[in-house]
């Protein structure tokens, strides 16, 4: 489908992950691009909020963009979510691999990048394609623990995880995002699992060799950016700073400041509304 807005097309297609599929869409310059991205998006967080970043990628960058949603979320929803048995690790090791693996198929001579939001880029160090990454973004992602947040959203967050959402999750068999103010509903395992780790001291480091893979990436070799805001109540800088330990000893730090860029706040989230497009050449910025 062209885009007349921004004249660049954009083609909706299903990619196999296992024995499910996910939703996605791919945004394509004009030109044969040299360089394309996979965004794995936030919890919660569905692919069309990454639309205008993603937009801009391909009609001012000429990178091929795709956006997609993890199984049972969002778009990719197939099932009653009472009857999903997803994972967060299944998005991780999974999901965000199967979706890298279409963009390798389709642009084989291309560099690929991976722009990771919150929990998109958090188990990076122990995805399984690593060394097939030419280069990983990290926006707002880190090992947090709930003695990270600070007060009064530690208050909230501990409500989150110990309130009125595992009750909810509990009686429902899903996550009711609505209901519990979260926004959009998740699979039962993916919020226990993600519950499980942002209340555990190292997070989910303890899992790592067990439950989940070897943490590789220092031995890829590949670039990685991690970037936190200073005004990121969800994901501190500190949490943030753990995951680029993880990452390993040449990983590059930046540390943000919404008054950088002339905006009065991003926060977790903020930065890839098309408000702050301010910030957008620094997070791709070599």
């Amino acid at each position: 489908m062209l885009d007349t807005q921004t004249a660049i097309l954009t083609e909706d297609f299903p990619i196999p992950c296992g024995q499910a599929t996910m939703s996605a869409r791919l945004y394509l310059p004009a030109t044969d691009p040299k360089t394309v991205v996979v965004i794995n998006s936030a919890t919660g967080v569905p692919r069309d909020y990454y639309r205008h970043f993603a937009r801009w990628l391909a009609a001012e960058q000429g990178i091929a963009c795709l956006t997609y949603d993890y199984r049972d979320f969002g778009h990719s929803v197939q099932r009653r979510m009472s009857s999903a048995k997803t994972t967060m690790a299944d998005w991780a090791l999974v999901d965000m691999p199967a979706a890298r693996a279409e963009m390798r198929r389709r642009f084989p001579d291309a560099a690929h990048w991976t722009i990771g939001h919150s929990v998109g880029a958090m188990l990076g160090p122990v995805q399984p394609d690593a060394e097939q990454i030419d280069r990983m973004i990290c926006v707002c992602s880190g090992l947090v623990t709930l003695a990270d947040h600070p007060w009064p959203y530690r208050a909230l967050a501990w409500l989150f995880w110990y309130g009125h959402a595992p009750l909810a999750t509990r009686m429902l068999g899903y996550l009711p995002g609505k209901l519990t103010g979260f926004g959009t509903d998740l699979p039962a395992a993916v919020y226990w699992q993600w519950r499980r780790w942002c209340t555990a001291p190292k997070n989910y480091v303890p899992d790592i060799g067990n439950l989940l893979p070897d943490a590789n990436w220092p031995k890829a070799g590949r670039q990685v950016d991690l970037f936190t805001f200073d005004d990121d109540q969800m994901v501190p800088p500190e949490a943030v700073w753990r995951l680029a330990d993880l990452y390993g000893p040449d990983t590059r730090r930046h540390l943000l400041s919404p008054q950088e860029f002339g905006l009065k706040e991003i926060g977790h989230i903020g930065a890839f509304a098309r408000r702050n497009a301010a910030v957008w050449p620094r997070l791709i910025a070599l």
